[in-house]
C-alpha cells in the first residue's frame, strides 16, 4: 500500500497557479507525491501538465502557490536547483543532439574532466538495472526513435533524481518493453524510496502502473483518487468531461480487449486496385540491410497497416516514403505510376501524402507560421511570377484550419505554439491538400491525447471513405486492429506475413512479429 503520512511525502504542490497573459494554465493546483508511489497525472492536452511540470523543473515562474520538497519550501527558480533537489524529467519529444553518440549526450552537463569509460560504465550499469538497452558509441542520428527514448530515460536514471517526471515514456516503446520498464520501476520506487510522476494519455498504463492518479481538465484538479479505487471508464469520463464510449474508443486509451475494425462480412477480404505497390524494396546503412525485398500493396480506399516493434523496419521505409532515404533497390508505385525516387519531391508530385512518425523533427516547422506550414506544399499554385501572394495563402491557411478544425491563436502564430493535437492537424491538412492518392501515416497518435487520437482515427477513416489509400505505419496494437482493414507484419526488414484484419488475432499476429509462420 502506498505510504500515505506526512513523513513519506516527499513533493507536495499547494495552489500553483500560472498564467499566459490572459490564459488561465493552473488555477490553484494541489499535488502531493509520496516517496515509494508512481503518481499519474492525466489531462488532455492543454489541460496545464506540461505547465505544471515546468514549474517544478524550474523552467518556468509560478505566479502563485507553494512548493516544499521533503517537507521544506523551495524556490524553484532554476533547472539546476530543480536536478540539485533531485528532480529530473524524460520529456516527450527528444533533447537529445544527433550529431553526438549517445555517451556524449549523457554526459552533457556534467562538470569537470570527462572520463569516457567511466561515462560508458554507467550507461550499462542503468541500462542493465532497468532492462534498456542501450549502445553507448552509437551515434544519436543512427538510432530509432524507440532507442532514443531509451537513451533519454537513462540519461535521466544516470543522475540519480528522487523524483523523476515521465512525459509519455512508453510512446515509442513495445508493449513488452512497457511492461519491463514499469516493473522495474515499481520495484526501484518500493526499495528505495523514490517518486515517479507518470504523464501518459494510455489510461490501461495508469490503471496497471500507478498507486494513486491526479486528473487535470481546463487547468484544475478535477479528480483525484486511489488508483486500485477508481476505473479507466471513470478516468476517461473525467479527462474528458463527457460519458466515453470504451468500444468506440478503446485504442485512443490503451484500453483492452483489442477490437477489430467494425466492415461488412467478407469486405477485407476485397480487396481494392493498389494506388501504392512496393516491389523489392530494400535499403543497405553502413554495410547492413535494414530492409530486404518488402513487397506491399496499399488498395484505394483501404487502411493497410504494417505492423511490427520498434525498429523492424517501419523507421526506414517510412524514410524512404518521405524522399529522405534512397533505396538500394526495388521500386515505388503511386497510381500505377513508377516514381524516379532520385528526383527531389518526386512522390510528393506522384500524389503521396506522409504524416512522419517525428512531427517536430521532419512534419512542421516550429518557428514558422501555421499559414507557412499548411501552405508550404502549394506554393507554386499559390505564387505569382515573383512572389508569393500572401492573400491567397491566407485564404487556403483559412480554408484548411476551419475543414480541419485546427485551434490556433492566429494562422500568424508559429507552429510550436500549437497543441500536439494541433500540430498533427496541420501536418494532415497540408498532406490531404492537393491531389493525395495515398497518405502514409507514421506513429500518428504518439504523444497525442485521447481527443486528438479521437481526431486522428476520423480523419484517416475519412481519407479512405474518400479513396484515398491509407498505409498506417504503427506500433500499436489496438490502433492497427481499430482502424486497418489489411494488415502486414514486418520483423527484422522483411515481411513476414499479410492477411485481412478478420483473420487476426493478437496471437496470430504475435508469431508474424517474431518471424514466425502463422
Amino acid at each position: 500500500m502506498t505510504p500515505t503520512t506526512s513523513a513519506a511525502r516527499i513533493l507536495e504542490l499547494r495552489g500553483i497557479t500560472k498564467f499566459y497573459g490572459s490564459v488561465t494554465a493552473c488555477d490553484a493546483v494541489d499535488l502531493t507525491v509520496d516517496a515509494g508511489e508512481i503518481h499519474g497525472l492525466l489531462g488532455e492536452n492543454g489541460a496545464g501538465k506540461s505547465s505544471l511540470m515546468k514549474v517544478l523543473l524550474g523552467l518556468i515562474r509560478r505566479d502563485a502557490g507553494t512548493v516544499l520538497v521533503r517537507g521544506e519550501q523551495v524556490a524553484l527558480d532554476s533547472p539546476q536547483e530543480a536536478a540539485e533537489l533531485g528532480i529530473g524529467m524524460v520529456h516527450q519529444h527528444f533533447s537529445l543532439i544527433s550529431g553526438l553518440t549517445v555517451w556524449e549526450n549523457v554526459a552533457l552537463g556534467d562538470t569537470g574532466a570527462v572520463n569516457k569509460q567511466a561515462i560508458c560504465a554507467e550507461i550499462a550499469e542503468v541500462a542493465a538495472r532497468y532492462g534498456l538497452s542501450v549502445d553507448p558509441e552509437a551515434r544519436v542520428d543512427a538510432l530509432a526513435a524507440g532507442e532514443r527514448q531509451r537513451v533519454e530515460v537513462v540519461k535521466c536514471l544516470r543522475r540519480n533524481p528522487q523524483i523523476l517526471i515521465l512525459d509519455e515514456p512508453t510512446s515509442v516503446l513495445t508493449q513488452a518493453e512497457s511492461q519491463e520498464l514499469f516493473a522495474v520501476l515499481g520495484r526501484v520506487v518500493q526499495e528505495e524510496g523514490r517518486a515517479v510522476i507518470l504523464i501518459s494519455h494510455k489510461l490501461a498504463e495508469i490503471v496497471q502502473a500507478t498507486d494513486r492518479v491526479t486528473v487535470l481538465r481546463k487547468g484544475r484538479v478535477a479528480f483525484r483518487a486511489v488508483t486500485a479505487e477508481t476505473t479507466a471508464p471513470e478516468l476517461a469520463r473525467q479527462m474528458v468531461g463527457r460519458d466515453v464510449s470504451l468500444h468506440d474508443e478503446a485504442a485512443a486509451l490503451g484500453l483492452l480487449p483489442v477490437q477489430k475494425t467494425r466492415t461488412a462480412e467478407g469486405e477485407a477480404h476485397d480487396r481494392q486496385p493498389p494506388v501504392l505497390r512496393l516491389a523489392g524494396l530494400t535499403v543497405e546503412k553502413g554495410g547492413v540491410r535494414v530492409l530486404e525485398g518488402v513487397d506491399l500493396t496499399v488498395g484505394a480506399g483501404e487502411i493497410c497497416a504494417l505492423y511490427g516493434v520498434e525498429g523492424s523496419g517501419q523507421a526506414v521505409l517510412g524514410e524512404v516514403l518521405a524522399g529522405l532515404l534512397a533505396p538500394t533497390a526495388g521500386t515505388v508505385e503511386v497510381a500505377g505510376r513508377r516514381v524516379d525516387m532520385s528526383r527531389p519531391g518526386a512522390l510528393g508530385k506522384a500524389g503521396l501524402g506522409i504524416v512522419p512518425e517525428d512531427r517536430h523533427q521532419s512534419g512542421v516547422v516550429l518557428d514558422m507560421s501555421v499559414t507557412e506550414n499548411l501552405t508550404m506544399k502549394s506554393l507554386d499554385r499559390l505564387s505569382g511570377r515573383f512572389l508569393l501572394r500572401r492573400r491567397a495563402m491566407l485564404a487556403e491557411a483559412r480554408r484548411l484550419a476551419d475543414e480541419f478544425n485546427i485551434v490556433a491563436p492566429s494562422l500568424d502564430a508559429p507552429v510550436r505554439s500549437l497543441s500536439g493535437g494541433n500540430q498533427q492537424r496541420v501536418v494532415l491538412a497540408r498532406e490531404l491538400s492537393g491531389h493525395t492518392s495515398v497518405l502514409v501515416a507514421a506513429q500518428p497518435t504518439h504523444g497525442l491525447d485521447v481527443g486528438a487520437i479521437e481526431d486522428m482515427y476520423a480523419r484517416l477513416r475519412q481519407a479512405a471513405a474518400d479513396g484515398v489509400g491509407v498505409l498506417l505505419i504503427s506500433t500499436e496494437l489496438e490502433e492497427v486492429m481499430a482502424l486497418a482493414t489489411w494488415i502486414a507484419v514486418i520483423s527484422s526488414g522483411r515481411i513476414t506475413g499479410a492477411l485481412p484484419v478478420s483473420d487476426a488475432t493478437p496471437e496470430r499476429l504475435g508469431m508474424l512479429v517474431g518471424g514466425e509462420a502463422a
